[in-house]
């Protein structure tokens, strides 16, 4: 008896000191199946306190009836599946008639509470069903991506969101994407992870870094073209823009309008195109957007024609391969014509944290007024916390994992000769010094923790 006694006590204090220093590690131990006992046990029960249950049906009542049996009892939600994952649980539930999506939403709250579990979330799957995802611990504070990744071209995990799931950043479903955030808010590492997950794939990258430089030249021997001040800039998207249009004649010439051509083979942007005369696809990064638009003079010519620039290259890009990839402290009107057109066609928005509301709601004031309460309520410390959301209005808190600038050089070096030759970016390609010696090695590197 002392012996058992002693294994309990060991296995408790193994689980407390889990549970506090290694959240991750105590859930897959230990946590996983105390919450899975947890929510079947409670479950009738936690959706009855939770208003979630419909009354029985007039036939059920009548049969009771009949059959002189107690009147049966208020029904909760099927639970279609239930899986545990790495993080959390994720329960699929068939709503009973009467029930909508909106009330699991509003009950999220009180189902976190009930269930003890960090987070809860819900999304309507179909019809009928709906995906609840709970987080057994805080999956921001220490990020860590999943070991499987979606690899498909074009589609590039960038951080974690708070259900335990992978943010994507998707250029073919979102071409255009916004993002905002103060000083030291975490942008920098944001767009190191962008930049590092595109850099493997068969993409031309270009970058416009009105600070000197500072942040996207390191990066330089993965770039097809940077510009560093507001003059190149401004020749570059002039570039982008005349091979916009060759691209679009090249569409033209291969479309092949005719009777006996299958509708699937009728090409209207380049991923419609044979894979033999696919143009490269572009991705343009613009460090600090404020750079561009500011100008000391009142009808400045070179701010006119790089915002009309932008402006073209948002709403006519995406079916030549063309993405931008916009950042900013702020994203107003003060910052002149043009800009609220501009942003208006970038449709994934990304808030880390802003210094005042009127910051948030450039970024999701048109989108979700619930989104903006969530972008100005991040603290301080987590730097790197940001809420990211598109037009469809729905929005998710998310965290990259920390990429230090040498784990992006690295990376970025590893990939150096998957840079595309474009003639017509060729002007604006990095000046490299010579060959240097080998990366540092990632574990010289000690990476702050996140």
């Amino acid at each position: 008896m002392t012996a058992f006694t002693v294994t309990m006590v060991l296995v408790v204090a193994a689980a407390g000191l889990l549970r506090w220093r290694r959240p991750a590690w105590y859930w897959l131990t230990f946590g996983v199946t105390l919450a899975t006992l947890r929510v079947l046990v409670r479950y009738p029960s936690v959706m009855d306190a939770c208003g979630l249950t419909v009354p029985p049906s007039r036939w059920r009542l009548a049969m009771a009836r009949v059959t002189n049996r107690p009147m049966p009892d208020s029904r909760p939600p099927r639970i279609l599946r239930f899986r545990p994952t790495r993080t959390g649980l994720v329960l699929r539930l068939g709503l009973r008639p009467g029930q909508d999506a909106f009330d699991v939403a509003a009950a999220s709250d009180r189902l976190r509470h009930s269930f003890s579990m960090y987070g809860v979330t819900s999304r309507e799957v179909r019809s009928g069903v709906v995906e609840v995802r709970m987080t057994g611990y805080d999956v921001l504070k220490r990020v860590q991506m999943p070991a499987k990744l979606d690899t498909r071209p074009m589609l590039v995990p960038v951080a974690l969101r708070e259900d335990g799931s992978v943010h994507y950043r998707d250029y073919r479903a979102v071409p255009h994407a916004l993002t905002l955030g103060a000083t030291e808010s975490g942008k920098s590492v944001y767009q190191r992870n962008l930049v590092a997950g595109l850099a493997p794939m068969n993409v031309a990258l270009v970058g416009i870094d009105c600070k000197q430089g500072v942040e996207l030249f390191p990066l330089a021997r993965r770039f097809s073209a940077l510009a560093d001040n507001p003059d190149t800039a401004a020749e570059l998207l002039d570039a982008l823009v005349s091979r916009m249009q060759a691209v679009y004649k090249l569409i033209r010439a291969e479309q092949r309008i005719t009777a006996d051509v299958a509708d699937a083979e009728i090409a209207a942007d380049i991923w419609d195109l044979p894979e033999r005369l696919r143009p490269v696809p572009v991705v343009v990064l613009v460090d600090e957007v404020a750079e561009l638009a500011l100008s000391p003079k009142k009808n400045d010519p070179r701010r006119d024609r790089i915002i009309k620039a932008l402006v073209r290259l948002a709403q006519l890009g995406r079916a030549a391969g063309i993405y931008l990839e916009i950042c900013g402290q702020r994203f107003g009107s003060e910052l002149g014509d043009g800009i609220t057109m501009l942003r208006a066609q970038l449709t994934g928005r990304t808030a880390h944290r802003v210094n005042d509301e009127s910051s948030a709601k450039m970024a999701f004031g048109d989108i979700s007024p619930d989104a903006v309460l969530a972008a100005i309520q991040i603290p301080a410390e987590l730097r790197g916390v940001a809420v990211a959301g598109d037009s469809t209005g729905g929005w998710h808190r998310i965290r990259a994992p920390h990429t230090s600038l040498r784990q992006a050089v690295n990376t970025c070096n590893r990939h150096a000769h998957l840079v595309p030759d474009l003639p017509e970016l060729a002007p604006f390609r990095p000046e490299l010094p010579g060959t240097s010696e080998a990366p540092v090695s990632l574990s010289e590197t000690v990476p702050a923790t996140v």
